[in-house]
């Protein structure tokens, strides 16, 4: 039986309301306890001392009515039951012994992925405007808003046409209703609670597994141990002749170990017929005998498993050789032929089957490589075989491992591969010299080789048909090795599947769990060379005999193939006239249980006679020999090499062994060894171990009291037995590890026997607790050393915790005589080896009763018990009755008395006496727990060691203990300081404390064993609340945490005890009562008044009523010193979290991890526990946690900023960085970059973000805390959060106010969009390769526990690499163990995305309402609403749900309603963003969302016109923000838009009460310019992708706008964000310069201030074109109008944000000069204002900006000339524009952009580019095509220009002119000869200087210039020139450019180059004497051409090395050479020219 203790269902539970009469009791103790806290406050870093529980709960009686409140005060009273429940077999009949098992478990359901995603089915999808665009686009990518007009603005009438035509939204029914405020926050409180999620945690990812640290894992039942299993079925056998009948054999053999892996399996596919011819000797055929299938096993898999098959046939006279002739020569076919020989074959077949039938002789065999069949058919996708196979078990994961370390075996997967039908036909004869496993290995070695032996071998040919295929999980009708029938077994007359047992090539650590005793004999070769007489067809026959009489032979030898199913006798194959035969034969028994000394094999020798002769028996004994199976008490195995007698063996042969020459006996070859024999044994009742055998067999001889026992040479008496039993126990550590384990539950359950029931030996009670116990640390830390693969997490042994959990129980006796101390046991149950998995430590032993005496001190002291365990406990006893040590009596023959033994012991005894007049069972035992604890505490060095190290081991099995006497005992219901006695307790708190000791002292030197330890504490502690005195065990965690404390102080890494003292936490956090530990219903404080209230005590509504005091409220709210004690390890969970994110504490990543993960686990198992879904329950759990709001307030400046991202992008990283973003960075300058992520919000809100650093908690941190913070808040009493409220002070309130608002930010939807994004980009790994990652970042670990602990993280003393890595990949982590997720996966995620952002905004939400309703009646509401609007706002700026958003909307009225001066008469900003936030809504693909907003948006106005009797200020706002949106939404909706306005006009229309006021017409105005704006819209969308287009047609709007500056500024602000975004900085810049510039304007108009700039005239010197900024005259407008120049940058703050944000552009685009004159205008403002901070920032920035001129090479924009022909362009047609590009635009570039552009719009085959740069004659061009006409340009200077633009900077700064040049020839050439060669200068004129706010610019004024030949040779010769004087003058000089210039004018190559130019033009004169100067020109410009080639020599010389001196002379000679030719040349002057020029002197002399 398995008996299962189990946590019960939950049932009623106390729960506690304060009674009247404790009412006077308990204001003194707690008002005391209040007091203390006042007078003395405990520091967090030191422990409280909790409440006195036990004292608590007794002396509280249970005040609430029976429910779920009740249950939440005290553990349900059936907390540990008893069941029972069946042990699974897995065979029919049962196995021999029965078997016990006893099961405890703790109810604990992890929080896991899997559970989550159960709760989370059947969530409501949000909407959300998000997905909704998305999927709009999706269906309508294409769509392009039609154009209502070419003009950019639609005329008013139209509008008025457009918008009274279209369609309203609905109404909300009670919008234009006047309400009472507070009955609308009825309706808006009721609306808002109903259908919410109540499970908030169910909603976020579940808590990381790898912090899990509390997390058990069941250990494995104990079973036998399988490897991957392959099924054989033989289907048919034919040969080319049937003669006879042909048996067969198969096993499976591993070559590379030399080893046969697998027990035979028999096979018989012969026909009827000839099965027949063997009748007479198998008269009755078994049906397990017929199997024709099996299933073997592999547990180590490799490429070197051969399936070898044997075939045997009926003896026969002659050699194998002849035998197999017939076989080899004779075919089916040929019958005809050989009918005659077949026949005779066929009689002399028939002969020797009647004859010989029982012999058999080798026939052929052959072999089937397994690789092969796995490899070469496939492999097969099949699951894991650990997870749905009934056969796994650890090894097979072990195994795994191996396979994958050596390359290629990764193949030899035997679980899962394609099934194959093989057809075998070659088998090769078998060799009767060659029959050994030897020879066979050598031969299999051989088959692999390419070049065989064998292949050339002639073959047997048959046809052997075998299907392999893996074996199915449950296969039908299958028996085990021992036969027994395997469930499923439908139908008994099946013919059988039989299951092979494995002999597994290397050891496996398995303890037995099913009885087994098995017994293979393998005779391997005999030599009777020397034997004299006819001894040469031998056969041994082998016989298993109970007795020396033939009658006692036992059928126990199973039978092979179509045969009996056990037999008497076996025999070998026989070789034909062989006299030293080799053997292969394998012969299997089943031995008896209970084996004695005259058990043996018997060996008898025959010579068989093949030919029948007379007088000649058939066979004749030739040998004797024997094999006494138990010696000295032990089986005897291994190789035998035997002498062999002539004779029968004499009388009482048996006891001895053959090795014995007895007297008058006849040997072969002189009693020499000539029969070689191995006998191996499969069992699970001989250990085979000397050293296992002599502890169990001395256990036997104690419970039999069998005195005096001979072992071997010594005689055991009642003396000497203590001190061998005690050797034993020592010596045990000999013993082979394998058997060890394989023994190990009878091992262990013997040694907790002896300490249990300690022996009495000659009437003392020996004490063998320390022995025990010292024989158990030794053998649990072997096992763990030596088997590291196989642990839990925690490090546990896989088989130690299985031993525990199911196999130990404590032993039980039956009642005894009460006058004697005896030995005993009881019969009922035999208790023997039995096998399972785990490991234990103890002493004691067996039963001991003692004399019922009063229980003394003593007595009393020792009696004890102790804490229940997480592990269960299963008991396997004994299986093997009449065992040699299978059974312990008992022998009531000795007694003694329990003073004497006490007083005797060595150290303190431990015998139990079970209150002897109380209790029914009177059993006299030592309690295991007791002894355990004492002994622990008393251990010392190396056993205090072994100890330490295996901890979890001793805690569990003195939990099991514990829980298991409280059931034996009946002490159950006992009050828990009664349980245990003081001395039992006493040693526990001794050893928690050296333990903690322990871990505080060693933690940096043994890291793996301090963590286990650490862990292993935990759980005890954790155990022990279920079953010890509570505030007991509450001061055992006190003490370990002063331990800890103390070691903080001194400690070099503080951050690796934290991580500890952290796990510790949370693990005793994980306890089952968690809640109820923590005393949710207690209160901190004394009552209010001590009038008596019996309300209270049946109150269920809030779980503070009035009677608690507001300082009780803050103390509630604080980690105080009551809320500490009394909430105590919730308070402890919360002192972690606090003080590991103190700001100043060690910071560490892991460890803020650690405590944040810990607080969200048990949140997590709070949300998911059906005990708490009351939701009064809730608020009771809540208070648990109140602490928790203020710990994350103080920690807002370390959480990651979530508001940096972009809120109305679709995107962005969920992890982005730690860091500001830079809109946030913008915005706190001033950001006038409204359209930058998040609108310019950020400006105002979180005050401290401006303050703040670089956060430390990383995302997924700050996400895990806010939901945890988000829970509290949730969960809360609202009435009592209203008045904890109601006391925060203003800063706090706001402090409060910045965390919502990172709430709303964090939680925000993503989208669909993003979440399939994240899904294709990041999770490509799979698990494999980060394993591989993990090995590689942490280097490669020796053991691999190691590794496994480090990569999870847990370890504090990994590198930081590690730490930051793990830090990275969260994400891989927690979405990858699925490569890729399905279309429907990532639905559900967004669902559940959805549906967490929608809860966590509604929380805020709730908050939000809980603040107002808070601070509406104090002073404070001015400072607080502003504040809480602003966390509004920011919500609805987000992708909220369409629900939320309802809600959101009906706050913002009621806000609005209850506070209208808030908007209207302070602060501008909030009525400009909540207008924004309105339209945009407005805009919504929603119509709900659109409902609401426009009914926001129409009583915003309408409360704005009851307070002044004009809306002015909304009017003007709802306008800017409409042209903000419309400039900077991607996604804007015009026909949404529309139908809100129409909206609003309905509602206008309705609005009864304002009819007959101007309102409705305003109304009316507004909407109708807004619908104008909307036209400008529609034209912006449709150039959405064209930027020069876009930014022109904003020009054009803003330019619309000159008459309203705010407007204005909006659309030079939308400019600049749109540059931005594009990279245009110098464009963006002067969008801002020109904002600036307009702000100065109207500035100046306001107020005449001498230090701010008097207008756009201050701004020239940044750009010129900043005039077109001058205000309009007063008479048009005036700022001072309400509603104009309202905006927050008309004013002087928002002037230098302007201006900062221009210098920073201006910064961006490396244009430093102009910061220089920015900051011209910003210094005054700055001296004026003594702001010296921002003075020193401005200074350092002109530094750095000024250093950058001369230390950084720029380069500014290229300019090209683009022409647009063709009436496509519509209003482009016949423009031209100058564009600006980025620096190194090449003119293809360009081209490239544009013509793909237009292509796209216009069509492939419409656009045409202009190759030349010649005016275009429109007249040639086809009308249907759009023609672009694309010329580099370059900027133009006039000469007087020059000498002002002297820099770079200078050169490409407030351009206006630009040139470019055409060559032509007059016949309309571009190219021809010199004298033929013109150019045509083009200079181009734009309406602006560049840069300007535009990227492109009209050119208003064009000048061409034409070059005649002559002119453009000058131009040429000119630049020639200059090129050689700038290589001449260079500084340094650079040799490699002078030569290369110099070869260029003077050359040989190039003479034809200038001297071909002055042949054509100066050779002679010109006719034209118009060409006078100009030839002069060119002839001085050639004599300045050979001066400077003169002097460029001259320079060259100087710099040149020997080496080019050559080179240098070639130069000089080619100049010589090309001065001579131009000499003539230049020298002749025109005389004309020179008469002409001095008569002009003399006349223009005259003239003055």
């Amino acid at each position: 039986m398995i008996y299962s203790l189990f946590k019960a269902e939950w049932k009623a539970q106390n729960y506690l309301f304060l009674s009247l009469s404790e009412k006077k009791i308990l204001p003194e103790r707690t008002g005391q306890a209040y007091k203390s806290y006042v007078d003395w406050q405990v520091p967090l870093t030191e422990v409280v001392e909790p409440v006195d529980f036990e004292e608590y709960v007794s002396s509280h009686a249970p005040g609430a009515e029976p429910g779920p409140l009740r249950q939440l005060m005290e553990f349900p009273e059936d907390d540990l039951e008893l069941l029972p429940l069946e042990k699974e077999c897995t065979t029919l009949e049962p196995p021999l012994p029965e078997e016990e098992h006893q099961r405890y478990s703790t109810m604990y359901t992890p929080h896991n992925s899997e559970r989550q995603r159960e709760r989370q089915r059947g969530l409501v999808k949000q909407t959300f405007e998000l997905d909704e665009a998305a999927a709009a686009e999706r269906q309508d990518d294409q769509r392009r808003s039609v154009s209502l007009d070419d003009t950019p603005r639609g005329s008013w009438a139209s509008s008025i046409f457009d918008l009274k035509n279209s369609s309203p939204d609905a109404l909300l029914p009670s919008v234009l209703e006047r309400t009472a405020a507070e009955e609308m926050d009825r309706r808006n409180t009721d609306a808002r609670l109903q259908g919410r999620h109540s499970d908030l945690l169910g909603l976020y990812p579940p808590p990381d597994e790898d912090e899990a640290v509390e997390r058990c894992s069941l250990p494995e039942v104990p079973k036998e141990h399988c490897g991957q299993r392959i099924m054989v079925k033989c289907l048919s056998l034919k040969f080319e002749i049937e003669i006879e009948p042909i048996f067969g054999t198969l096993a499976l053999y591993d070559v590379k170990e030399k080893k046969k892996i697998s027990e035979n399996f028999h096979f018989d596919l012969n026909s009827d017929q000839m099965k027949g011819l063997l009748k007479s000797h198998t008269p009755h055929t078994a049906i397990s005998t017929m199997a024709r299938s099996a299933i073997f096993s592999i547990t180590y898999p490799s490429a070197d498993i051969f399936l070898v098959i044997k075939l045997e046939k009926v003896l026969q006279q002659g050699d194998i050789g002849e035998c197999c002739e017939p076989y080899m020569v004779m075919k089916e076919s040929d019958s005809s032929k050989h009918k005659e020989k077949l026949e005779k074959l066929r009689v002399q077949a028939e002969q020797s089957c009647s004859r010989l039938g029982r012999f058999r002789m080798p026939f052929a065999w052959t072999a089937i490589h397994l690789l092969n069949i796995v490899s070469s058919v496939g492999g097969l996708d099949r699951s894991d075989p650990d997870s749905d196979s009934g056969h796994g078990t650890w090894n097979e994961r072990k195994k795994k491992g191996f396979e994958r370390m050596s390359v290629g075996e990764d193949m030899c997967n035997f679980a899962s591969f394609r099934p194959a039908t093989l057809t075998v036909t070659n088998f090769f004869k078998q060799e009767g010299d060659r029959l050994s496993d030897e020879d066979l290995y050598k031969f299999l070695a051989d088959m692999r080789r390419p070049s065989s032996v064998l292949r050339r071998l002639r073959p047997v040919t048959a046809q052997l048909k075998i299907d392999i295929s893996p074996a199915p999980d449950s296969p039908h009708y299958c028996l085990s090795p021992e036969l027994l029938h395997v469930k499923p077994y439908p139908d008994l007359r099946v013919r059988p599947t039989k299951e092979v047992l494995e002999f597994p090539a290397r050891y496996v650590y398995t303890p037995h769990t099913t009885y087994r005793n098995l017994l293979y004999i393998y005779p391997q070769s005999l030599n009777f060379s020397s034997r004299q007489g006819s001894v040469r067809n031998i056969a041994v026959k082998v016989q298993f005999m109970a007795g020396e009489d033939p009658s006692q032979a036992m059928p126990v030898i199973f039978g092979k193939s179509s045969c009996a199913e056990f037999m008497k006798e076996a025999y070998s194959p026989v070789i034909y006239h062989d006299k030293s035969p080799e053997f292969y034969e394998e012969m299997k028994m089943k031995i008896p249980a209970n084996l004695t000394d005259n058990h043996h094999l018997l060996f008898t020798f025959y010579h068989i006679s093949c030919q029948p002769k007379q007088n000649t028996p058939l066979e004749t004994p030739v040998g004797y020999t024997w094999i006494p199976l138990m010696q000295h008490g032990r089986l005897r195995t291994g190789s035998f090499s035997l002498p062999v007698s002539v004779e029968k063996p004499p009388p009482s042969y048996s006891v001895l062994t053959p090795d014995v020459s007895l007297p008058g006996m006849k040997w072969v070859d002189n009693h020499k060894g000539v029969f070689n024999v191995e006998v191996t044994a499969a069992s699970s009742v001989h250990t085979q171990d000397p050293h296992l055998d002599k502890f169990f067999t001395l256990v036997y001889v104690l419970e039999e009291y069998s005195f005096p026992f001979r072992l071997k040479d010594v005689i055991i008496t009642e003396a000497n037995m203590e001190g061998e039993l005690k050797a034993s126990m020592a010596a045990l550590r000999g013993a082979l590890l394998d058997t060890c384990v394989r023994f190990l539950h009878q091992l262990l359950s013997k040694l907790i026997l002896l300490i249990v029931y300690p022996p009495v030996i000659a009437g003392q009670i020996v004490n063998l607790g320390r022995a025990a116990f010292e024989a158990m640390a030794l053998l649990v830390n072997q096992i763990h050393k030596n088997l590291e693969g196989n642990q839990d997490q925690h490090g546990r042994n896989n088989l130690l915790a299985s031993y525990i959990h199911y196999c130990f129980h404590l032993p039980t006796t039956e009642p005894m005589p009460v006058q004697f101390a005896t030995l005993s046991r009881a019969t009922a149950r035999p208790s023997s080896l039995h096998l399972s998995r785990s490991k234990s430590i103890s002493n004691s032993n067996p039963d001991l009763a003692t004399t019922p005496v009063s229980p003394d001190e003593e007595v009393e002291r020792i009696i004890g018990s102790k804490g229940i365990d997480r592990s269960h406990s299963w008991v396997n006893s004994a299986y093997a009755p009449g065992g040699s040590r299978a059974v312990l009596r008992r022998n009531p023959n000795s007694s003694c008395d329990l003073k004497q033994a006490s007083e005797r012991s060595c150290n303190r005894m431990s015998a139990f006496l079970d209150s002897i007049s109380f209790c029914s069972v009177p059993t006299r035992q030592i309690l295991l727990h007791e002894e355990l604890a004492l002994q622990w505490v008393v251990s010392t060095s190396t056993v205090r060691e072994a100890a330490l190290q295996q901890a979890w081991f001793f805690f569990q099995l003195m939990t099991k203990s514990m829980a298991h006497h409280l059931f034996l005992s009946s002490k159950l219901d006992t009050p828990r300081r009664q349980r245990y006695p003081d001395r039992f307790v006493d040693d526990i708190a001794a050893l928690v404390c050296a333990i903690s000791a322990d871990i505080a002292s060693r933690y940096h030197k043994d890291v793996e064993l301090v963590e286990r330890l650490n862990s292993s504490l935990a759980f005890f502690l954790n155990d022990l609340l279920s079953l010890m005195d509570r505030g007991f065990v509450f001061n055992l965690i006190r003490s370990y945490y002063k331990q800890i404390a103390n070691k903080l102080h001194t400690a070099q890494n503080p951050s690796a005890l934290n991580a500890l003292r952290m796990d510790f936490t949370r693990i005793v956090c994980s306890h089952e009562h968690y809640v109820t530990l923590n005393l949710p219903c207690s209160t901190l404080s004394p009552p209010a008044s001590p009038s008596p209230s019996t309300s209270s005590t049946t109150s269920q509504s809030s779980a503070f009523s009035s009677m608690v005091q507001d300082q009780g409220v803050a103390s509630m709210f604080e980690l105080s010193v009551p809320f500490r004690q009394q909430h105590f390890l919730s308070g402890l969970l919360l002192t972690e979290l606090a003080l590991i994110l103190e700001p100043d504490g060690e910071g560490v990543f892991f460890l803020h991890k650690k405590a944040i993960s810990a607080v969200h686990s048990l949140l997590c198992s709070h949300d998911a526990d059906p005990r708490y879904t009351d939701p009064q329950v809730r608020a009771h759990i809540a208070q648990l946690y109140l602490p928790l709001i203020p710990i994350v307030m103080d920690s807002l400046n370390q959480l990651h900023d979530f508001t940096g991202k972009n809120t109305h992008a679709d995107d962005g990283d969920p992890d982005n960085s730690n860091t500001i973003s830079q809109s946030v960075a913008m915005a706190i300058a001033g950001s006038p970059l409204p359209h930058i992520k998040g609108l310019a919000l950020s400006l105002y809100v979180c005050p401290h973000q401006a303050g703040r650093q670089c956060s430390s908690l990383s995302a997924e941190c700050s996400r895990t805390l806010l939901v945890c913070f988000l829970w509290v808040l949730k969960n809360a009493d609202a009435a009592l959060l209203e008045r904890w409220v109601s006391d925060l002070s203003v800063l706090q309130i706001n402090r409060l106010l910045d965390l919502l608002h990172l709430c709303v930010s964090c939680f925000e939807y993503k989208g669909k969009k993003a979440l399939e994004r994240i899904n294709s980009l990041t999770f490509k790994k799979s698990q494999d390769m980060k394993a591989r990652l993990e090995e590689a970042i942490l280097g490669t670990i020796g053991a691999r526990q190691e590794m496994v602990r480090r990569c999870r993280e847990r370890s504090p003393y990994g590198s930081q690499e590690n730490v930051r890595w793990r830090k990275n990949v969260t994400h891989w982590r927690q979405n990858t163990d699925r490569v890729d997720k399905s279309k429907a996966e990532v639905e559900q995620e967004s669902v559940v995305d959805g549906n967490l952002a929608t809860e966590a905004s509604l929380v805020v939400l709730d908050t939000l309402e809980i603040i107002v309703k808070t601070v509406v009646a104090s002073e404070l509401k001015e400072s607080v609403l502003g504040g809480v609007l602003r966390v509004l706002l920011h919500s609805m700026a987000g992708n909220q749900s369409a629900l939320f958003l309802q809600h959101c909307f009906s706050t913002q009225r009621a806000l609005v309603f209850k506070f209208p001066e808030m908007l209207f008469e302070e602060d501008t900003e909030l009525c400009a963003d909540l207008c924004l936030r309105l339209l945009r809504h407005c805009s919504s693909s929603v119509g709900s969302v659109r409902s609401h907003a426009s009914a926001s948006l129409y009583l915003l106005m309408r409360q704005n016109f009851e307070i002044g009797n004009n809306f002015a200020r909304v009017k003007m706002q709802v306008t800017m923000s409409l042209s903000s949106l419309v400039g900077t939404s991607q996604n804007f909706n015009e026909e949404h838009i529309r139908r809100s306005l129409k909206t609003i006009l309905t509602y206008a229309e309705e609005d009864l009460e304002l009819r007959d006021t101007p309102f409705p017409e305003q109304v009316q105005d507004l909407v109708f310019n807004l619908h104008m704006i909307l036209t400008d819209t529609v034209k912006m969308k449709e150039h959405q992708q064209d930027p020069e287009m876009l930014i022109d047609l904003m020009y054009r709007i803003a330019k619309g706008y000159q008459n309203s500056p705010d407007l204005r500024l909006t659309w030079l602000q939308n400019m600049a964000g749109k540059h931005s975004e594009r990279g245009n900085h110098a464009e963006a810049a002067h969008c801002l310069v020109h904002s600036a510039a307009l702000v100065a304007e109207y500035l100046n108009m306001l107020e005449d201030c001498r230090y701010l700039p008097i207008g756009c005239v201050t701004f020239q010197n940044v750009s010129s074109n900043v005039l077109e900024e001058s205000a309009v005259s007063d008479d048009i407008l005036s700022p001072e109008e309400e509603g104009i120049c309202a905006g927050k940058y008309f004013s002087e703050s928002g002037l230098v944000g302007l201006l900062e944000q221009a210098a920073a552009s201006f910064n961006m685009a490396a244009m430093y000069e102009a910061i220089n004159e920015v900051y011209k205008i910003l210094l005054p403002i700055h001296e004026a204002n003594r702001d010296f901070k921002k003075l020193a920032t401005v200074h350092g920035k002109l530094q750095d900006a000024f250093n950058k001129v001369y230390n950084q090479q720029r380069m500014f924009g290229t300019y090209f000339r683009v022409g647009f022909y063709g009436c496509r362009f519509g209003d482009l047609d016949e423009q031209e524009f100058v564009y600006k590009e980025p620096s190194i635009t090449k003119l293809a570039e360009i081209s490239h952009r544009l013509e793909e552009f237009y292509s796209e719009r216009f069509g492939d085959d419409v656009v045409e580019i202009i190759k030349d740069s010649n005016p275009v004659d429109k007249n040639k061009l086809d009308p249907n095509k759009a023609y672009l006409q694309i010329t580099y340009v370059e900027p133009f200077f006039d000469t007087y220009e020059l000498k002002e633009r002297i820099t770079y900077f200078d050169k490409n700064y407030n351009l206006r002119t630009f040139m470019y040049c055409t060559p032509f020839t007059l016949d309309g050439r571009a190219h021809g000869d010199l004298h033929e060669q013109y150019k045509r200068k083009t200079i181009l004129t734009t309406s602006h200087a560049f840069p300007y706010i535009k990227t492109r610019i009209n050119v208003i004024h064009k000048e061409e210039i034409i070059l005649v030949p002559m002119e453009v040779a000058i131009e040429d010769m000119q630049k020639k020139t200059q090129e050689l004087a700038f290589a001449t003058n260079q500084d340094p000089a650079d040799s490699k450019m002078l030569q290369m210039v110099l070869q260029g004018c003077v050359g040989t190559t190039v003479n034809q180059g200038p001297l071909e130019v002055a042949q054509v033009f100066l050779s002679d004169i010109p006719d034209d004497p118009k060409l006078f100067r100009h030839h002069n020109k060119l002839r001085l410009c050639f004599k300045d051409f050979t001066k400077r080639c003169e002097d460029a020599l001259r320079k060259n010389k100087a710099m040149i090395g020997p080496d080019q001196k050559e080179y240098h002379r070639e130069l000089e000679r080619n100049y010589n050479k090309l001065k001579e030719a131009l000499s003539p040349l230049i020298n002749r002057k025109i005389p004309q020219l020179y008469r002409t020029l001095s008569s002009n002197l003399c006349s223009s002399t005259i003239v003055i």
